[in-house]
């Protein structure tokens, strides 16, 4: 209820501001212990990558690049929080204005660009936090480290993050990167897995315990690009693949305003596309690899619809901003006796 009197106030600031805004209101209300949602929907656990979830429904990455307000985040009901994208090295992003509401189609449009203050800054915020559910931290490169040599910034990511982590994310589709996505063409993705999952090895006899690895995907692959990683992802047996990232497609918003804006697009317009990923993936790898569905989650509806084509879990981001604390109640009561 309170979220339907600020959003008003929020939209009237410019989006990235308004983001800005939202997270120091939420760590604001943790340290003095306000309220920030209605009572949360009883979920029911779900045991995912060996881990046992308090419900299906978690936030996807991107809200809290840096690991600055889990606690508040945490509050709202999600059974899981992931966070990132971090890179090695503190970096700005890409310049302002890269963040833009197309509130027509319930639909977001960044080009934020991997914008952190880097892993050892996320760090130091994770082992503040008094958080005891389940973290993913999600990893990328830094915008000028050459393709080429993208493994060496997941792997340093990793070794980093991995005493920290529930699980770790890595973000090989993310459009705002320049030649990122590249690294899901199937020599480059055989390389990075291999050398990752060797380090995962290494890092769990180290640490005394194994963290799970997902691969976030975009939804803007054709079929044999879908069977390719498919393939790699059961060839390394990474543990989960998180589809789908933004779109670079316009399908749906060709006529609205910040339509022609470069940048990822989310919400309502994707749930389609990413949906149809998630369910081919689904299909390919059956239950050899634990899928997590995002994209377009605007409603219990579209959360419930995400099982159904595959998924064992489900993130939201760009719904939460539309509709605020009660779309996490309400995906996790529409999700429960899955």
């Amino acid at each position: 209820m309170l979220y339907e009197f600020a959003r008003p106030f929020l939209f009237a600031l410019d989006a990235e501001t308004a983001h800005d805004l939202t997270l120091a209101s939420l760590r604001t209300a943790h340290a003095l212990h306000l309220p920030v949602a209605c009572a949360a929907a009883a979920g029911k656990p779900v045991r995912v990558m060996g881990l046992e979830f308090p419900n299906r429904i978690g936030l996807a990455a991107g809200l809290d690049k840096n690991g600055e307000c889990i606690e508040g985040l945490a509050a709202l009901g999600f059974g899981h929080i992931e966070v990132g994208t971090v890179t090695p090295r503190p970096q700005p992003g890409n310049p302002k204005p890269r963040l833009f509401r197309l509130p027509e189609r319930q639909a977001i449009i960044n080009r934020m660009g991997f914008n952190n203050h880097g892993v050892d800054a996320l760090v130091a915020n994770v082992r503040r936090s008094a958080y005891q559910g389940i973290l993913g931290i999600n990893i990328g490169k830094n915008f000028d480290t050459p393709i080429e040599r993208a493994a060496d910034d997941y792997l340093a990511c990793l070794r980093k993050v991995y005493p920290h982590a529930g699980y770790v994310t890595v973000n090989i589709s993310s459009p705002n990167t320049k030649n990122l996505r590249q690294l899901q063409g199937e020599s480059e993705l055989d390389a990075l897995l291999g050398a990752l999952k060797r380090e995962q090895a290494a890092l769990a006899q180290q640490h005394g315990r194994h963290v799970p690895l997902a691969l976030k995907i975009a939804p803007d692959l054709d079929e044999a690009q879908l069977q390719s990683i498919a393939d790699a992802l059961r060839r390394h047996r990474i543990d989960a693949a998180i589809a789908t990232n933004t779109t670079i497609s316009r399908e749906g918003v060709e006529h609205l305003a910040y339509a022609d804006e470069a940048g990822g697009l989310s919400g309502a317009p994707v749930f389609e596309k990413a949906t149809t990923v998630l369910g081919t993936l689904s299909r390919t790898l059956g239950n050899e690899i634990s899928l997590i569905g995002v994209g377009g989650v605007m409603n219990g509806k579209s959360a419930h619809a995400k099982l159904e084509a595959g998924a064992q879990l489900v993130q939201l981001y760009t719904g939460l901003i539309y509709r605020g604390p009660a779309l996490v109640k309400e995906a996790i009561a529409a999700t429960r006796d899955f």
